[in-house]
């Protein structure tokens, strides 16, 4: 009886899985850079916490250190000029280096980071909430910190500055709705972005007829992408530094830019190293391969053994031996005892 057999769905043709699994993985390759850069902007930048660590390094830097400095000091003579106090022409150095000497103290790096921290609470307060205005952030606690260490330096008329609750406006009323809407769509992207290229790149290299031809490009897609995403790092610097009104304050906002896009030129090449690494793996498995599957492609012989088989035979049958010794011609046979 003959047996019935199943009818088996022929597979999908070659070119079409070619053509779809080459759809997913360039789709997937210009997903990765953007992904990765909105869920920098998403998680990155948004967490108060990893905001003021980032940036509390920045207190020892000489450029920011100099950039403060200075507007410290203009703000303290602008004070003492609107009270009509009378100023030394040997004041202004002495003041300057009072508050040099300040930035070096562990108060400053205190009220760095506490300046930091509210600022970023204000923008993001004002961010998730419809109803604000102006972003402002109140410089008084950390004006307050300032002139009793001046005071402690005995720093001349430090004691008769006034500290005012002087807010310094961050984000203009103007540009908040465009920044809401900003936010938002970052925050979505910033999740769903890098989920999609995942999803996309997995099903693209499934789909494909020749599976590692299919990764080989997702890795160099990849590559290429982190490769990308630290030039337009650079480009956003240059272009950052060039539209500022003031020339003397790039050194400061070059230190500013580079601590804060530091995890994101991290990223960029953790890509471009992991898709160059996969991509060698990848033709290394294609071009290297077993010694005995070369010898089989070429013909060549297997290796023949040092010693030559032993002749079968059955169980009982004596081992083989030497030859007995034959007697000589005309002498009688041995007896047995």
């Amino acid at each position: 009886m003959s047996r019935a057999r199943c009818p088996v769905k022929p597979p999908p043709p070659t070119r079409l899985r070619t053509a779809v699994s080459a759809v997913l993985i360039v789709l997937a390759c210009l997903l990765l850079p953007f992904g990765t850069l909105a869920a920098w902007a998403a998680y990155g930048l948004t967490d108060t916490g990893r905001y003021v660590t980032t940036m509390a390094p920045l207190a020892s830097d000489p450029a920011v250190r100099n950039e403060v400095v200075d507007t410290v000091v203009d703000g303290i003579l602008r004070e003492a000029a609107d009270d009509r106090l009378p100023l030394h022409p040997q004041v202004t150095p002495f003041v300057h280096d009072a508050v040099r000497a300040f930035t070096h103290t562990p108060a400053y790096r205190r009220a760095w980071d506490a300046g930091n921290e509210e600022a970023h609470k204000a923008v993001m307060t004002a961010l998730h909430d419809d109803r604000g205005g102006a972003v402002t952030v109140d410089l008084a606690p950390v004006a307050t910190r300032l002139k009793d260490q001046l005071a402690a330096d005995r720093v001349p008329f430090a004691d008769r500055v006034p500290v005012t609750h002087t807010r310094v406006a961050l984000l203009p009323a103007g540009e908040l709705a465009a920044l809401r809407k900003g936010y938002r769509v970052l925050d979505i992207a910033g999740f769903w972005l890098p989920l999609a290229a995942v999803a996309l790149a997995v099903t693209g290299i499934a789909v494909a007829a020749g599976r590692r031809r299919a990764l080989t490009a997702t890795a160099l897609g990849t590559a290429i992408g982190g490769a990308f995403l630290g030039l337009a790092v650079a480009i956003g610097r240059h272009l950052t530094l060039a539209d500022l009104p003031d020339q003397s304050h790039r050194p400061a906002a070059a230190a500013i830019y580079d601590a804060l896009t530091a995890t994101l030129r991290t990223a960029s090449w953790l890509l471009l190293a992991a898709g160059l690494t996969v991509a060698g793996g990848a033709w290394l498995s294609r071009h290297v391969r077993p010694l005995h599957r070369v010898h089989a492609v070429r013909g060549d012989p297997e290796p023949a053994s040092a010693h030559p088989p032993a002749p079968l035979g059955r169980p009982d049958d004596p081992l083989p031996g030497p030859p007995p010794p034959q007697a000589p011609a005309g002498a009688s046979p041995p007896t047995r005892p």
